[in-house]
């Protein structure tokens, strides 16, 4: 398959995710950490074994190059990343990646990149490394793109954080 040539044969790595968010702030490539990954990063209680970005769209080469000392590898081309609005970036690590420039929630509100990249906060995860998350009132947006009973766990998480927050 496309894929399996694409990623190649996958090995076990030692990931190291602080190196690997300061390689992404390095690259320059716009992408927001979204899904559970990003409530992790906020302290929220929650359990994830992937990572989920929403990526813009000119960027998918700068952020594969990011990811390929890591051992993580697309599984589709970026003409083809482009044409699905996804794909994904693996090895031992899954990390999902969207590139569509708007997404409808479930109820159809359009949630454009654009606007979400604006309202972005950078989070610092420790001394000179930041990740680039949506605010709390738009994490909850990408949350109502599926609201699978976990996204609606994390909705009623992320308002409590934004009530204590008081915004």
């Amino acid at each position: 398959t496309e894929a399996g040539r694409l990623a190649g044969t996958m090995q076990g790595t030692d990931f190291d995710e602080l190196a690997f968010f300061r390689a992404l702030e390095g690259c320059g490539a716009r992408a927001l950490l979204i899904g559970r990954r990003a409530l992790v990063v906020l302290g929220l209680p929650v359990l994830t074994a992937d990572y989920d970005f929403w990526l813009h769209i000119d960027d998918i080469e700068t952020f594969n190059q990011a990811a390929t000392p890591f051992g993580l590898a697309p599984t589709h081309r970026p003409d083809e990343a482009r044409r699905r609005g996804r794909y994904v970036l693996e090895n031992d690590e899954h990390m999902d990646v969207l590139v569509a420039r708007s997404v409808a929630t479930i109820d159809g509100e359009p949630v454009t990149f654009a606007d979400l990249w604006d309202r972005r906060q950078a989070t610092g995860l420790t001394d000179g490394v930041y990740v680039q998350l949506p605010s709390l009132a738009d994490l909850i947006l990408t949350k109502r793109f599926a609201s699978r009973p976990k996204d609606l766990e994390d909705i009623r998480l992320l308002e409590i954080l934004r009530q204590e927050d008081g915004l």
